[in-house]
């Protein structure tokens, strides 16, 4: 296997995820889920303000695309 099919198949599966994200986080807006929150992620609301910060969807998704880019990357 030579760098561009590695990198296709790298491509591949990124799309596949963005895409398989997408359409989660499109069936929850209709289900009324208005995001995606895990437990552990900070939520500020005020009078005109709202902070979102998801660190732990971040840690989640990091190890996720690390699992994805590991299985991909073995001979």
């Amino acid at each position: 296997m030579n760098n561009g099919e590695t990198s296709a198949k790298i491509f591949i599966a990124l799309g596949l995820a963005i895409l398989i994200f997408g359409l989660i986080l499109y069936a929850a807006s209709k289900m009324g889920l208005s995001a995606f929150h895990l437990p552990g992620d900070i939520v500020i609301k005020r009078k005109n303000f709202t902070l979102y910060f998801p660190w732990v969807t971040g840690l989640v998704l990091s190890l996720l695309l690390t699992l994805i880019f590991y299985i991909l990357g073995r001979k």
